[in-house]
């Protein structure tokens, strides 16, 4: 068999954004692409969600917000969702927001800085924000980030 050319081209690129993204000083962003429906593809990335209750998957896509050290010693991520349906009255057996929870086909990262906000007594939204201390921990977000944001249609706006 001719190797595909093709291949190493998109690997190629692949390899171009990851070094871009990885290598963004100071703010940045994940947003739901405008040019992308809303509705969800089913692929193998599908496996990548984020969960307040265990068991319930988020259908909220996040506005999310990226700071890092300008040495990459650290960085933090800042999740926005309007309207999450762990607030809906049909998911409410299912338990209690007990943090955020990134789950892929690598494992799970959590955080409990979780903080609603209400309207009229009413909750609204989420922001939660995920705290990384160490290069390896913005490589495995970014690694999550990547699977999460081609299943959900999220484009990646560099500040």
């Amino acid at each position: 068999q001719t190797p595909n050319p093709n291949i190493s081209i998109n690997q190629n690129i692949k390899m171009k954004v990851l070094s871009l993204i990885a290598a963004l000083p100071v703010v940045a962003a994940f947003a739901p692409n405008s040019a992308i429906s809303n509705t969800r593809a089913v692929t193998q990335l599908e496996a990548a969600s984020i969960q307040f209750v265990k068991g319930l998957e988020e259908k909220v896509v996040p506005d999310i917000k990226l700071t890092r050290a300008k040495d990459g010693s650290s960085g933090i991520a800042t999740f926005g969702f309007n309207q999450p349906n762990c607030f809906d009255a049909s998911t409410a057996e299912m338990g209690e927001v007990t943090g955020m929870f990134l789950i892929d086909d690598e494992g799970e990262m959590s955080t409990t800085d979780v903080n609603a906000k209400f309207s009229n007594g009413k909750p609204q939204s989420i922001e939660a924000t995920y705290v990384m201390k160490s290069p390896a921990e913005w490589d495995r977000f970014m690694r999550f980030m990547e699977n999460y944001s081609e299943a959900n249609g999220l484009g990646f706006n560099g500040a």
